[in-house]
């Protein structure tokens, strides 16, 4: 564990399991608690009512803490890796870090706004972190293909491209079948006539979720070989 957790590769893989962990505590908690079906709620569900909600809002604000930390040390990576090699991506790089980091706004979006308090808001920023979260990994996977086989192996750029085409694949009838959904509510019964479009969406959106999780597992080999360094400089006259 002590190799593979090498250099700043903790981060990703805390990010990993800190998300994972988010998601599955908040979910039993809701469900032993009886305030979500235990057969495919919203995430988010699993996060509106306490005591889970308070679980969700803390757990899922350190995971965009922790995404956007990890973002953007994976930038700084490609950065270097560029400016060693002819592979070089500037451009596609920062607005691949923008992106995500809009995804991370996103993410405390809806863990600081319940679903039934502010459901507008709550609802935009899921719209922007699974939409932003998408496109992030496609771009990024995108560039792990350009610096390939220098800095990335093949098996690696396609792993992330299949996962990004999943979660690209999902997050379409994610939105689309949210949007048909007439009531916001935390219990359903399979003879309403918004039934399908709420297992439909809620099945894309945790497809979504945990594709993001396997995408950011991808990242721990290339942290590995990565240290930080803070230098401190006081000027003035001591």
């Amino acid at each position: 564990m002590c190799g593979l957790l090498r250099g700043l590769a903790f981060v990703p893989f805390l990010l990993v399991t800190w998300s994972a962990a988010a998601f599955l505590i908040s979910y039993v908690v809701a469900v032993l608690a009886g305030h979500v079906d235990p057969f495919l709620p919203y995430i988010s569900d699993t996060g509106t009512t306490p005591p889970e909600s308070g679980i969700f809002g803390l757990m899922i604000n350190f995971s965009a803490f922790l995404g956007a930390a990890t973002m953007y040390m994976r930038y700084k990576i490609v950065e270097k890796q560029g400016q060693a090699s002819l592979h070089g991506t500037p451009l596609l790089n920062a607005v691949s870090l923008g992106l995500g980091l809009a995804g991370c706004v996103g993410m405390g979006i809806v863990a600081n706004f319940q679903e039934l308090a502010v459901p507008m808001v709550h609802d935009a920023g899921a719209l922007l972190a699974f939409v932003c979260g998408v496109v992030y990994t496609l771009l990024q996977s995108v560039i792990s293909y350009k610096a390939c086989p220098q800095w990335n192996s093949l098996s690696t750029c396609h792993a992330r491209m299949a996962i990004s085409a999943v979660s690209c694949a999902a997050v379409v009838p994610m939105i689309a079948c949210a949007s048909l959904i007439s009531i916001t509510k935390l219990e359903w019964n399979p003879k309403e006539k918004d039934y399908v479009y709420h297992v439909v969406s809620a099945a894309c959106e945790w497809t979504v979720a945990f594709g993001f999780i396997f995408y950011f597992l991808t990242f721990i080999r290339d942290f590995q070989d990565v240290t930080l360094k803070i230098s401190t400089e006081i000027k003035g006259d001591l």
